[in-house]
């Protein structure tokens, strides 16, 4: 239980300062914000939490939820909780150390040398003002975060499982975000164009 408090405390400092950041520019609002809301209450973000909880409802797991209308109910509010915890720990973290959230692609040419950049972007990421690359702090400490509050709060499984999922499930949207076609890109380049 006293890593859950823990947790709670570190949340709630990060949150602070990240609040107390964004009252001194008034007049700006800090993108880490928008993101955060996009992120934890978006259209994607339900999708994927009730995507989730539908396959550990097939699968039984966690199996102290049971089954039924109130076993998903279960999964979805637990999914709900660890990825609010993980998106606002991420962004608390990420945005006093200005990390880039977003996934950019590589450029490069060569399956081997874009897999290798979109499986490393998933623990890299660049400084938004000195574009440096720098450990991805935010997003790790974001799916640890997650992970504790699924073992210590929610008796949902194992901490490290669920971060290491989170982390391997990033990896894998990377990946398909690297090879993804950019036909949309295309059109929209055509258009402007004519």
């Amino acid at each position: 239980m006293w890593i859950a408090r823990l947790l709670v405390l570190i949340i709630f400092a990060g949150a602070t300062s990240h609040a107390a950041m964004v009252q001194r520019r008034p007049a700006h609002h800090h993108p880490y914000r928008q993101h955060w809301k996009r992120t934890t209450f978006g259209k994607g973000a339900i999708a994927g939490v009730v995507g989730n909880a539908g396959l550990g409802q097939l699968r039984g797991h966690p199996r102290n939820y049971g089954g039924g209308v109130a076993g998903f109910g279960k999964r979805v509010g637990a999914g709900f909780a660890t990825h609010a915890v993980k998106t606002t720990v991420e962004h608390a973290v990420a945005a006093p150390l200005h990390e880039d959230l977003h996934y950019h692609r590589s450029g490069k040419h060569g399956f081997g040398p874009r897999l290798a950049y979109a499986l490393k972007s998933t623990v890299i990421t660049r400084n938004t003002r000195t574009g440096k690359r720098t450990p991805a702090v935010g997003r790790l400490a974001g799916h640890a975060a997650a992970g504790a509050v699924s073992q210590a709060a929610l008796h949902a499984g194992s901490g490290a499982g669920t971060a290491g999922f989170g982390l391997a499930a990033e990896a894998g949207a990377n990946v398909a975000r690297e090879f993804w076609p950019r036909k949309h890109h295309r059109v929209a380049m055509h258009r402007r164009k004519v």
